[in-house]
């Protein structure tokens, strides 16, 4: 019997072409649109969840008030980093100071290649899992060597094995390969880590970096840490609340003191969708653009679905001669709802079956949009099931007004040509049609505004004049330490105005200071 539906089932299908590739093409897009925003709400949602302590990783943070508004910042004194280290051993199982991910030159022969990378204490393996292909987590032991993720290695030392191998950073400092790990995943907030150089030679770098070792009020480094298994977020939160104006006001910086600092930890589960703070509390983040596209995805599949019932039940009324036929050469009601939900449920599968097809031609584009690195995830367990359960639903919903419907017309009077659709056999099909402009109306205006707000952000006043502004990150220190040199030479070229050098871009602060003198 089930043979027989579905013969019958892709008989209907192949008769009647043009509604058949209409009702899969359209459902089809829809599915492959929600589909696609699933993937990167998926991909958000396991931001980070790579590392092996995710639930236990912590960054410190801390709330300064300035002029009476209190914000939140990441930028932390290097004196806070070893005390949470000497007096919280019961809490911390690793405590690690780290510079902030800059683009760094590294050199192997005639090779020099601008890489991504961070200067972190020797912990910090252990701290972020990393998976090593070549050497250990203790890598970083030496003050003269330097961890370097495959795609770097790769690219440095081809084929070869670069392990004890000497390159040189920034055209200064000769180190060691004492270890290769695999690529950090994209999503996470460690994906740029392209190479980890030790906390030690960071420290001989620069011979201001000595003093910083001792001022509370130099806030210019990151400092992450991971709590010991029990250890309560909160709690630890609450014990170092005041440990940096303790350490002001024992340094006497009064100015440091003003601020009223406030510390407190960050977990890794909402670094990347819960940072935002207003008011030294966080309110959100990126979270609400989680929120959002999954809304818009599922009104796009809403618009899809109506749209596959609405063909559905726009031809079920003419197969009423098919139903009062086969009724009267002895079909139950019964083989005739089976046969109208068999070909429903053949066309959404059908449809899910095309959505793979199309989600996979886009997902180059998407990616490169979306600056990800999705893929269909054809070995989840959960997608499949989610897919083919959609399907099916949508399946059973489409199919359910011909099946109950057609199936209850009497044979006698469809034959005679006396049947009439009853006055309310058209109020279902209405209110789907005035749903589905709804909704369609509705995300036109959404964009709209969504257009029109940036276009208004890119032609804004900014407060300067942008025109001839011209950016230049500085490498080495080659530049910072013939400055005066490369700034007589172009303003007398001609092209230069005026050049100044800063610690920071022109768009952002990156650190602050106190206790000048």
């Amino acid at each position: 019997m089930f043979k027989n539906y579905l013969t019958v089932a892709w008989r209907n299908l192949v008769k009647n072409k043009a509604h058949t590739f209409i009702n899969i093409t359209g459902l089809s897009v829809g599915m492959a649109v929600a589909m696609l925003i699933g993937l990167w709400i998926w991909d958000e949602l396991s931001y980070n969840k790579s590392f092996d302590n995710y639930d236990r990783i912590v960054q410190v943070w801390q709330n300064q008030t300035f002029n009476g508004v209190t914000d939140a910042q990441t930028a932390m004194p290097m004196p806070l980093g070893y005390k949470l280290r000497d007096d919280f051993k019961h809490d911390f199982k690793y405590v690690v100071l780290s510079t902030w991910t800059d683009t760094h030159i590294m050199a192997y022969g005639d090779k020099k290649l601008t890489k991504q990378g961070n200067y972190m204490q020797a912990e910090a393996p252990d701290l972020l899992s990393l998976k090593m292909l070549k050497g250990t987590h203790s890598g970083l032991a030496d003050p003269s060597s330097i961890m370097l993720s495959a795609s770097l290695a790769k690219a440095l030392f081809g084929d070869a094995d670069p392990m004890l191998k000497t390159i040189k950073i920034d055209n200064e400092w000769n180190v060691k390969v004492t270890g290769v790990y695999e690529d950090i995943p994209h999503n996470s907030n460690f994906r740029d880590l392209g190479f980890v150089a030790p906390w030690d030679l960071y420290m001989t770098t620069m011979p201001w970096l000595k003093n910083a070792r001792t001022r509370w009020g130099n806030n210019s480094w990151q400092i992450f840490a991971q709590l010991k298994p029990g250890a309560n977020l909160d709690k630890v939160s609450a014990e170092i609340r005041n440990i940096k104006l303790d350490g002001l006001k024992a340094q006497g910086d009064n100015v440091g003191v003003s601020f009223k600092a406030a510390v407190f930890l960050h977990p890794m589960s909402k670094w990347h969708l819960s940072s935002e703070f207003k008011g030294g509390f966080n309110t959100g983040g990126d979270i609400k653009f989680v929120w959002m596209f999954g809304i818009i995805g599922v009104f796009v599949l809403l618009l899809a679905c109506i749209n596959f019932m609405n063909l559905s039940t726009a031809r079920s009324e003419k197969r009423a001669k098919e139903v009062g036929i086969r009724k009267t050469v002895g079909s139950l009601r019964s083989q005739l709802i089976s046969q109208f939900f068999i070909e429903s449920l053949m066309i959404a599968v059908f449809a899910f079956g095309v959505s793979i097809l199309l989600v996979q031609l886009t997902l180059p584009w998407f990616n490169t949009v979306a600056d990800k690195t999705m893929h269909v995830l054809w070995g989840n367990v959960v997608f499949w099931l989610m897919g083919l359960g959609f399907s099916i639903f949508t399946g059973l919903i489409a199919g359910s007004y011909p099946a109950f419907y057609l199936s209850s017309f009497q044979p006698v009077k469809v034959l005679k040509g006396t049947f009439k659709a009853g006055r309310f056999a058209a109020i279902p099909r209405k209110v789907l049609v005035v749903v589905q402009f709804t909704v369609s109306v509705t995300l036109i205006i959404g964009t709209t505004i969504v257009f029109r707000q940036v276009q208004f952000t890119k032609n804004r006043p900014i407060g300067y004049e942008r025109t001839g502004l011209v950016q230049m990150d500085m490498r080495t220190n080659e530049i910072h330490k013939h400055f005066e040199a490369v700034r007589t030479d172009l303003l007398k070229s001609g092209a230069i105005i005026e050049m100044a050098e800063s610690g920071s871009p022109l768009t952002g602060v990156y650190s602050n200071n106190s206790g000048l003198n």
